[in-house]
């Protein structure tokens, strides 16, 4: 078992805690400065899911970190709550993992602070299926399994929407859910943990999964996904993320800048050959 999973549990284990004691403090505290101007020489420590964001990072402090005088650390985590609850309490100074829609969300839910860096890349969420080799042979009684989260459930509906499987009420965000369905048109769904619906393949006819999980489950957007989202105009790319005000750090800026590096762009494109996309600049 990887050792991210003995991480997590160690830091869900004084989350509650260090949130209690966070909403008791403020910015302004000027012990808060002074830690911060003691940590410019100290390691970042960055929380990433596996795929592909704790392999950028990894990139980046085996090929680039050095040259900027960076010290970086990368803390592996395999759900979407300890991310953000571990930087929020200052367990992490940054985060890698998520998108707006979902930040904007997590923030609302549990009155954290987290604040967007800088945009990295999109993962396509995509629908993909075992059994099935095309749109085509969708049918009404099969089951498609979705993400359960709010924003990554509104995502992966209005894909079924746009590629004609199901009908949305007009009008609904990226936070729709399935009461929002207008027309199932004879599809029964399967709401389950993001992490978990690759799993899920083998017992239902289809499943919209996150560009990161599909990675990990060997699956190749690109080439794999029965319908995949479109890049141009998508909100969805992930950042690199740290509790609000803690955006000017000297080395949260340098791995800012060397995440959007040529280098970082190329070993992307590289690596990943579509089923990852850079979010970031002109094509170099």
């Amino acid at each position: 078992m990887r050792k991210n999973i003995k991480l997590a549990a160690g830091f869900a284990s004084v989350t509650a805690l260090a949130l209690g004691l966070t909403a008791c403090g403020t910015s302004s505290d000027p012990s808060s400065a002074k830690e911060g101007a003691a940590s410019a020489d100290k390691p970042l420590v960055v929380a990433a899911s596996p795929t592909p964001h704790a392999d950028i990072l990894n990139f980046v402090k085996d090929n680039l970190a050095a040259k900027e005088g960076l010290k970086l650390e990368v803390k592996e985590f395999t759900d979407y709550v300890l991310p953000n609850t571990a930087t929020q309490s200052g367990q992490v100074d940054a985060n890698f993992f998520q998108h707006k829609p979902y930040l904007d969300d997590f923030n609302k839910k549990n009155k954290t602070t987290i604040v967007p860096v800088v945009n990295v890349h999109l993962e396509p969420l995509g629908l993909y299926s075992k059994s099935l080799k095309s749109l085509k042979d969708i049918k009404a009684g099969q089951t498609v399994a979705v993400p359960n989260d709010t924003t990554n459930e509104g995502r992966a509906l209005h894909l079924l929407a746009e590629n004609g499987l199901i009908t949305l009420k007009d009008g609904v965000g990226t936070d729709a859910k399935l009461s929002d369905i207008t027309d199932k048109k004879g599809l029964e769904f399967k709401e389950l943990e993001a992490a978990t619906v690759p799993r899920a393949l083998n017992d239902v006819d289809a499943a919209v999964i996150n560009g990161n999980y599909a990675i990990e489950a060997k699956l190749s957007p690109a080439t794999d996904a029965l319908a995949l989202e479109k890049a141009e105009g998508n909100p969805y790319a992930n950042f690199l993320a740290v509790k609000e005000g803690d955006e000017n750090d000297a080395r949260v800026q340098k791995l800012a800048k060397l995440l959007n590096s040529p280098e970082v762009k190329k070993y992307i494109e590289d690596t990943y050959k579509g089923s990852v996309i850079p979010a970031f600049g002109p094509a170099k």
